[in-house]
């Protein structure tokens, strides 16, 4: 993929006269959005059609570490898998320069949930919530039955269309399905507190935690909020507090929630996640199922008109290399070490992490470097210059892309044809090369 640039045709300075920049000759960009720690969101518009779009910017600077880095390829190969859901925000395209990332999103002209609430008295009437409350969850359940947990769902994350509907956004915290070690459970204590399961903070990280049940705790909590104008547990006494009261579940309900709402969102809300409502038992309830569309749930809903579960259609992906090419070199550079005058290479393989780091080691020694590997990255040295760098990343379950670098230091050449010789058996498929 090519690099960002700016387009130097005529069509530039008119739009530097309204603060507007042409980018790669493609979108025209323009006001910003929002602002984050690490990111900056602007309004753009597609060149070709005009049609809206948003633009995550991304600097690639000294603030940006290993962690942050991680969580952006997380957030794209998430939204990646789960493209299709209409109340999905959708990413279109990845571009990168080497100081910015590029992120083209669907433009959600409505903005988050949390005015709307604001404009309609602090909370929805029960028939609002409930068609919001229905797009979340089958957005959600869409999203498990690809393997992918939020982790982060809260009314910020909930986006509105210029048609109202409602949009699951910042994948930034999501689990994909790699992440599950041999329990089947997670193990990573994230999100917002106030929205965030008991059992992913407050627990053992030995035991871990079920990442659907995770989310649907969330979905209790947002439901509440919809129907009460407030959050049934916060954090102003402090956070020991707050799981004390979730833990007892200490929280009232005011008149005017309906018996069954409140029905739910106490099952919900229950700590014990063994005891806790699940998505599926959710969407067979007569008060979810009110006035309820099946066609919403994109072929992903745990019933037939008779309330019998049935199996979800398999999951597809994108191919490989559609994704790590969508990626681009600039990209993959927030994981790998820089390094000058490299030829990049990528293949895929459906070897473990440890037997791809073991091969490229032995091989590596054979020709005479220095290796060290750790963590799905690799290093070859040759007389304290690198010469080999690479990152093993998962793409899903016994698929994984290995992106190389490959350098010719100082008085030293590294055979890259006896390199790649070495890994036959190992590397399924080399992509085209990337300089």
């Amino acid at each position: 993929m090519a690099n960002v640039r700016a387009s130097p045709s005529a069509s530039t300075s008119a739009a530097a006269e309204r603060n507007e920049i042409v980018l790669l000759e493609r979108y025209r960009v323009g006001r910003l959005l929002g602002r984050g720690s690490f990111a900056k969101v602007f309004y753009a518009r597609a060149l070709k059609d005009g049609a809206e779009v948003a633009l995550k910017v991304i600097e690639k600077g000294s603030s940006l570490d290993a962690d942050m880095a991680a969580r952006i390829l997380r957030e794209i190969e998430a939204m990646s898998r789960v493209r299709g859901h209409p109340n999905i925000l959708k990413i279109q395209e990845v571009m990168a320069s080497r100081t910015k990332i590029f992120l083209v999103m669907e433009f959600a002209k409505g903005g988050d949930i949390t005015p709307k609430i604001t404009a309609n008295g602090g909370r929805f009437q029960e028939s609002t919530a409930r068609r919001y409350f229905q797009q979340m969850v089958s957005a959600l359940y869409f999203c498990h039955q690809k393997g992918i947990f939020h982790r982060d769902l809260k009314p910020q994350n909930l986006l509105l269309d210029e048609n109202g509907d409602l949009k699951v956004s910042d994948f930034g915290l999501a689990a994909l399905p790699e992440q599950l070690v041999a329990d089947g459970l997670l193990h990573t204590a994230c999100g917002t507190p106030a929205f965030t399961a008991p059992e992913v903070f407050a627990g053992s990280p030995r035991q871990g935690y079920d990442g659907s049940l995770a989310d649907a705790w969330s979905c209790g909590v947002i439901l509440f909020a919809f129907l009460v104008g407030y959050l049934p547990f916060d954090d102003s006494y402090g956070i020991p507090t707050m799981y004390l009261r979730m833990l007892s579940q200490d929280f009232q309900f005011p008149s005017w929630v309906s018996k069954e709402a409140k029905s739910i969102i106490r099952r919900l809300l229950q700590p014990s996640p063994s005891s806790r409502m699940s998505l599926e038992t959710l969407m067979a309830h007569p008060w979810f199922r009110k006035s309820l569309s099946l066609d919403s749930f994109h072929g992903y809903h745990p019933f037939h008109g008779d309330g019998i579960p049935q199996v979800a259609p398999p999951s597809t992906f994108m191919n490989a290399f559609d994704l790590i090419n969508c990626m681009s070199t600039g990209l993959e550079g927030l994981v790998l070490p820089s390094m000058s005058n490299y030829r990049e290479r990528r293949f895929i393989s459906k070897a473990s992490v440890e037997a791809i780091e073991q091969r490229m080691a032995e091989v590596g020694e054979k020709m005479g470097c220095k290796v060290d590997k750790v963590g799905g990255r690799i290093r070859g040295f040759v007389r304290g210059q690198p010469v080999l760098m690479a990152e093993i990343l998962m793409l899903m379950p016994e698929l994984v892309v290995v992106v190389v670098k490959i350098a010719d230091a100082a008085g030293v050449e590294f055979k890259e044809e006896e390199f790649r010789g070495g890994l036959e058996g190992i590397a399924l498929s080399w992509n085209k090369e990337v300089s």
